[in-house]
């Protein structure tokens, strides 16, 4: 399945901190470039998360950006021993000064040590971690395949377009050959009793060796072909694409250069264009 390079998704899950939320953004590249930002505290964690991605990505630089939102507590939680320790100053202070008034619950909140930060274990962040990861990696691979479908259906077209060229080309060919002679024999009717047979019949070989195309137009089919047959296998074909548009566009090129023809220039130029559209396409493909 064609897979696009172009994707954006995000995903997000509540923890015991607050929210934990995974933003995945892809664009084309070379080779799989893995770009993660997150918070320290989950850093220890970052090998998981490259190994995660590799596995279900093959190509495409990706920025991951993991943030951590906490609650509106803050991620702090009551110390229990801070809290007792409290207790007891309070009661001996109050045996001292009988009258003093009761301390309100937010100026013990205030006091050094009551709240400290919640501990959460190590395996159960990282399990939150890979939970959001793989949830925003989905829709990250769905929305790839979304657009891999729509770049696949561009270039069977253009595919399709080519293959007409490629047809059109090889019906009027013959013509050129037979157009030719005719040429050269109106241009060597006033010597006609002065021509050498042999010599005519050597010019129509030279020319039909420097415009034969027979071997272009069969390549073109070939690699049209090939072309076909990777968009539809499940692997990353990008690598593979980029070469068979090369390899078109020599074929393209050489035909132009034996055009002998104003109908075989154009149609040389119009498989450029073609083959140009198509290129721009796969650059974007896994």
């Amino acid at each position: 399945m064609t897979q696009s390079m172009t994707a954006y998704a995000q995903a997000a899950v509540e923890t015991e901190l607050g929210e934990l939320s995974c933003e995945l953004r892809s664009v084309n590249h070379r080779y799989l470039e893995i770009a993660p930002r997150m918070p320290e505290e989950l850093r220890v964690h970052e090998g998981l998360l490259r190994e995660a991605i590799s596995a279900k990505l093959a190509r495409g630089r990706i920025d991951c950006f993991i943030r951590l939102k906490e609650n509106e507590a803050g991620g702090l939680e009551p110390n229990a021993d801070a809290a007792s320790n409290l207790q007891s100053l309070l009661q001996a202070i109050k045996k001292d000064v009988p009258e003093m008034q009761p301390i309100r619950a937010v100026d013990v909140l205030r006091w050094p040590g009551i709240l400290q930060a919640k501990k959460v274990a190590p395996e159960v962040m990282q399990a939150h971690l890979m939970t959001v990861l793989h949830d925003a990696l989905d829709g990250l691979i769905v929305s790839r395949a979304t657009e891999g479908r729509k770049m696949a259906e561009l270039i069977l077209q253009r595919l399709a377009s080519m293959r007409e060229v490629v047809a059109e080309v090889g019906e009027f060919v013959p013509e050129i050959a037979t157009n030719f002679r005719a040429r050269l024999e109106e241009k060597m009717a006033d010597i006609q009793d002065q021509l050498d047979p042999a010599r005519l019949e050597q010019e129509m070989v030279f020319f039909l060796q420097k415009t034969d195309v027979a071997e272009e137009l069969d390549r073109l089919t070939v690699h049209i072909d090939e072309v076909t047959a990777v968009l539809a296998k499940p692997e990353p074909a990008g690598r593979r694409l980029d070469f068979l548009m090369q390899e078109l566009n020599r074929e393209a090129n050489t035909l132009g250069s034996k055009a002998q023809d104003a109908r075989l220039t154009k149609a040389s130029v119009d498989l450029k264009v073609f083959i140009e559209q198509m290129r721009e396409q796969v650059q974007n493909i896994e």
